[in-house]
This record gives C-alpha cells, sequence and structure tokens, in this order.
C-alpha cells in the first residue's frame, strides 16, 4: 500500500527505502499499472497511464494538467480549451475502487445534463 489511505502521500518509511520516487507503480486493488506523479502541492497523485481524454470531457476538479517540468495540477478553469488533454486519477479507472459522484448535482445542473434525456436527472 502507498502512502495515505486516498495513496496520495508518501509515508515517511516510503521516502526512507527509497519507494516514494515518481514513476510506474502496480495498483494495491487490482495490479494494474499507475503513474505516480508530483503535484504543484508538492504531493503525490497516482494517474492512469497512458490516457490523456479533452478536458472539457472531464469534472474540473478531476482534470490533471501536466506541466513543462513533469509535475502535474489541477485544473478547474470553465470551460477548458476544447482542444486541452488532461490526465485523471487511477482510481477513476480501477474496477476495485467505488467511483465518486463525478457530477455533482450543481455541475450537472450547469452543464446541462439535467436536461439530457436519459441521464440521472432527467430520470427524476
Amino acid at each position: 500500500m502507498i502512502g495515505s489511505p486516498n495513496h496520495d502521500t508518501p509515508t515517511n518509511s516510503e521516502i526512507v527505502y527509497g519507494t516514494a520516487f515518481s514513476g510506474q507503480n502496480r495498483c494495491p486493488y487490482y495490479g494494474l499499472s499507475q503513474d505516480r506523479v508530483a503535484t504543484l502541492e508538492q504531493d503525490w497523485v497516482l494517474l492512469e497511464p497512458d490516457m490523456r481524454p479533452l478536458a472539457h470531457t472531464v469534472p474540473a476538479e478531476r482534470r490533471w494538467i501536466e506541466l513543462s517540468d513533469g509535475r502535474v495540477t489541477v485544473y478547474g478553469v470553465c470551460p477548458p480549451d476544447q482542444f486541452q488533454r488532461c490526465r485523471i486519477e487511477h482510481r477513476l479507472t480501477c474496477p476495485q475502487q467505488v467511483l465518486p459522484d463525478l457530477w455533482p448535482r450543481g455541475e450537472r445542473e450547469a452543464s446541462g445534463a439535467a436536461e439530457r434525456p436519459g441521464t440521472a436527472a432527467s430520470a427524476s
């Protein structure tokens, strides 16, 4: 298990034993590859490797943008440039972890999801 319960921050033992470096790791839940990347906040985040969706298709607080020095930061600009790519956390794609509500009610309504047929908001 890597870092804190949400696996974002290395523990002291990980730093001492040299396992707190960025690079590829294996998911402790499912064994899939994940990229451990430093953030601007001097933390770590586990990102899905080789997946860079268009930023406007990902909720603002879930968009990780790669910076020129290799670190990442959350990109909460709304709406993002239509061609901007982002990265997403591995836990959002892991079949063994519970998926959080990606479009809370306020965001759903702002994005127009409440008016689209077949969405959870239109069914209520």
